[in-house]
């Protein structure tokens, strides 16, 4: 299977004289956040990580996302963090876009590269380090795990896309593929993160009209989505966040594959008060 690459942003900021107008747009049922406004400015930190700064590209907040938090993290050579996960009850997954770093999960370590992969259950015992000569960037994604009676909080798990063959979505003669890292049937996990491919001119053909909240980063290619009709156009290093029920549509423009990382939250009973359980 051919090795990927993944867009990353590096951050700086651009010249003086460039244009102040870009492809950002936030409404009420989506957002997109293009890689162009990733600059130094916009970085965050955080407690207990060192040598590291952060992109946030979501959060829990009226009007925008509600069910996940996602970083782009970058981490310096000997940077990282003993104490990485604050909130005990907080699941997250990982996903490694440039450089390498070593994962410390309860007591065993992993190294992780570009197309590495982790899920770490709430309350975990782990810890990140880069132990290599340049940065390593990754995604953090982070949800409040919401527990079941008589249902066992998933186990973590450490792998790599390249070692994972993509599912063809029907009747799309594999030009529309999606690669999973958990079993869609497993119910004890109540969030997926996925990559989606699209070949050159493939299409969603219909607009998803549907409950689940999607958070999109763009790891390769560029395309042109339809969101609550309006045509935007996204590339590599580019953020969409879609509130649930948005419809949503995509046509990969090409010349190379169209590939996304796709957050989604899953298999769990909508909440029926509002701010309650």
């Amino acid at each position: 299977m051919n090795r990927r690459t993944y867009y990353a942003p590096h951050g700086g900021h651009p010249p003086q004289t460039q244009l102040l107008s870009d492809r950002a747009v936030f409404t009420e049922a989506y957002a997109v956040i293009p890689k162009g406004v990733f600059g130094d400015i916009v970085t965050s930190n955080l407690p207990f990580w060192e040598g590291t700064r952060l992109w946030v590209l979501a959060r829990p907040l009226s009007g925008f996302a509600e069910t996940f938090s996602q970083y782009i993290m970058e981490v310096a050579p000997g940077g990282g963090s003993e104490r990485p996960e604050l909130d005990p009850e907080a699941e997250g997954v990982l996903f490694v876009v440039e450089g390498e770093m070593t994962l410390t999960l309860a007591g065993e370590r992993h190294h992780m590269a570009a197309g590495g992969y982790a899920f770490i259950p709430p309350g975990s015992d782990w810890q990140v380090r880069n132990e290599a000569d340049s940065p390593v960037r990754f995604h953090w994604v982070r949800k409040a795990y919401e527990r079941v009676e008589g249902l066992a909080v998933p186990e973590a798990f450490v792998v790599n896309e390249n070692d994972i063959a993509p599912n063809e979505m029907p009747d799309t003669e594999g030009r529309w593929a999606t690669t999973r890292f958990v079993d869609p049937a497993d119910v004890r996990h109540d969030m997926h993160v996925n990559i989606v491919t699209f070949q050159p001119g493939a299409v969603i053909p219909f607009d998803e009209t549907h409950v689940m909240e999607h958070g999109l980063y763009v790891l390769e290619g560029k395309a042109v989505y339809h969101l609550n009709q309006d045509w935007v156009e996204v590339e590599a290093g580019d953020f969409m966040w879609l509130r649930a029920f948005c419809p949503q549509a995509c046509y990969a423009g090409g010349p190379g594959p169209f590939r996304y990382l796709l957050y989604k939250d899953v298999n769990r009973h909508p909440k029926l008060r509002l701010g309650g359980r």
